[in-house]
């Protein structure tokens, strides 16, 4: 028997679907266990946590990359290896500080809100895409970088684009030194 050349495409773009309206499922639940917004958002956030530490050993198989040397280099990583490898979409960096620790992916599309179309009042202060945030912050702890990772922009909030800010904590200490 053979395959149609297009199959494997559309079995990932059921996957990818089902994965988005699966995560709608799971926040809509959270909600509705969680009064306030800022519970959800933690409790995203640490899913993503778990879900990067493990994650990121999937990510080095598959990608075979190499080390980065930089904050810059990372950060130009994960959007263009691990978001185009896990959602199908590269976002935009841009550095936000003169140290070069502190960089924006701005997403124009962002898969995850793909059958979401606002919202609710109610619910203004909900991040519902913040385990992205702890997906990106358990991976990058996982490779000995600490960052905070949070959503700058959304427009899920009327802002014009999907803008996560990443922050490098501190650099990695030096392994020469750790010998002794």
């Amino acid at each position: 028997m053979s395959r149609s050349p297009g199959r494997k495409q559309e079995n990932h773009k059921i996957s990818r679907e089902l994965f988005v309206l699966t995560y709608g499922a799971l926040v809509a639940q959270l909600c509705k266990e969680y009064e306030k917004d800022e519970d959800v958002n933690a409790c995203l956030d640490r899913m993503g946590y778990s879900i990067g530490i493990r994650l990121i050993d999937d990510f080095l198989a598959r990608s075979a990359v190499k080390k980065c040397r930089s904050y810059s280099e990372t950060a130009d990583m994960i959007a263009q290896v691990a978001f185009k490898m896990y959602l199908g979409v590269t976002p935009s960096v841009s550095c936000n500080s003169v140290t070069g620790n502190e960089f924006s992916l701005i997403l124009d599309k962002n898969p995850l809100v793909d059958f979401v179309e606002e919202l609710p009042a109610e619910r203004a202060s909900l991040c519902y895409c913040n385990l992205l945030c702890g997906v990106i912050r358990g991976a990058l702890e996982m490779v000995h970088l600490e960052a905070e990772v949070s959503f700058l922009q959304d427009r899920l909030k009327g802002d014009a684009v999907t803008e996560i800010g990443i922050t490098f904590l501190r650099k990695p200490e030096d392994r020469k030194n750790r010998r002794n």
